[in-house]
C-alpha cells in the first residue's frame, strides 16, 4: 500500500500556491486576541471551544473559533503563544506552506469528527479546542529536530527529543486516566502525526544488523565516493537523489533560493530556502 505522505506531497507539488502563508503567525494573534477577551471577561472564552450540539443548534463559529482558543491560560500563556508559533512557522519553512497547511488542518478535522461522532453515536457532549493539534505539531517537530536544544524554565538547556517524551507521557495518562471517549483524543491527534511523520519515526528506529559490524563512517564515504564518480545532470540539494540514480524523478530550481539549487519532485515545495 503508498504511503499516505505520497499523495500529499504530489498534491503539494502540483498546487504550490495551496494553503495560507506563515499560518501559525495569524493563529498566534488570534490567540492573544482571545486571551485579551478572556482576561476581561472569562465567560467569553465558553462561546470560543467547540460543543457538537451548540453547533447543530446554530453556534456554527464554533468549528473556527475552537483551532483559535488559547492553548494556556494566564503569563505563562504568551511564552505558548511564541513557542507554538516557532515550531509552526519552522515546520512551514521545512515542509512547505502546501503540506503544513494541510497537517494543520488535518489534525482540526480529525478532532471536529470526533466531537461530532461520539455526540451523534453516543449523545456524549465534549468541549474541545485544539490543545492536542499543538501537541501533535510537536510530536512532528522532535521528529525532524530532535537534537535542537530550547531553554526549559529560560535556563536549563534540555533537547528537544526530551521534552517530545514527557509529552508522550501526558498523551498516556491522558489516555489510561480520563473517562471515555475523552480519552481518545490523543489518539486522533497521533493519527495525524502517524500520517505525515510514522516514516521519518520509523527511520529513527535503531536496526540490528543482519550479520557483522559495519563501520558505518567508511560506508558512508564510500557511497559519497560512488555518488561522487557518477555523472549526472540534475542532484536534489535535500535528499542528494539525481537523474542517474532515480531516473524517474522530475527536477527543478527553486526561484526563491539564493544562488542556484536543484530539488526534486519531492522537495522543490518542501525544503528550507537557501540564504546569503
Amino acid at each position: 500500500m503508498k504511503d499516505p505522505r505520497s499523495y500529499i506531497e504530489r498534491f503539494c507539488y502540483k498546487h504550490p500556491h495551496f494553503g495560507i502563508p506563515n499560518l501559525m503567525k495569524y493563529v498566534a494573534i488570534a490567540n492573544v486576541v482571545f486571551w485579551v477577551l478572556g482576561a476581561v471577561n472569562p465567560v467569553l472564552l465558553s462561546y470560543l471551544s467547540f460543543d457538537a450540539a451548540l453547533v447543530l443548534r446554530g453556534q456554527i463559529w464554533r468549528v473556527v473559533t475552537f483551532a483559535l482558543y488559547p492553548p494556556s491560560t494566564g503569563l505563562l500563556a504568551f511564552v505558548a503563544f511564541y513557542f507554538y508559533y516557532w515550531i509552526g512557522s519552522t515546520l512551514e519553512q521545512y515542509w512547505g506552506t502546501p503540506q503544513f497547511n494541510i497537517y494543520f488542518f488535518t489534525g482540526l478535522i480529525l478532532t471536529l469528527l470526533y466531537g461530532f461522532l461520539v455526540y451523534l453515536i453516543g449523545g456524549v457532549r465534549i468541549v474541545l479546542n485544539a490543545q492536542y493539534v499543538y501537541l501533535s505539531m510537536f510530536f512532528s517537530f522532535a521528529v525532524l529536530f530532535p537534537d535542537m536544544q530550547v531553554l526549559l524554565f529560560f535556563f536549563i538547556p534540555i533537547k528537544i527529543k526530551w521534552l517530545a517524551l514527557i509529552d508522550a507521557a501526558y498523551f498516556l495518562l491522558e489516555v489510561f486516566s480520563a473517562r471515555f471517549p475523552v480519552n481518545l483524543l490523543p489518539v486522533v491527534a497521533v493519527l495525524n502525526f502517524l500520517i505525515f511523520c510514522g516514516g521519518d519515526l520509523l527511520r529513527m528506529r535503531p536496526r540490528r544488523p543482519a550479520a557483522g559490524t559495519v563501520n558505518f563512517r567508511r560506508e558512508a564515504q564510500r557511497i559519497r565516493r560512488e555518488q561522487g564518480q557518477q555523472l549526472y545532470n540534475h542532484k536534489c540539494a535535500v535528499c542528494g537523489r539525481t537523474d542517474k540514480t532515480d531516473p524517474q524523478l522530475e527536477f527543478r530550481y527553486c526561484s526563491r533560493c539564493a544562488g542556484y539549487h536543484c530539488f526534486c519532485q519531492d522537495h522543490i515545495n518542501n525544503h528550507i530556502h537557501f540564504k546569503e
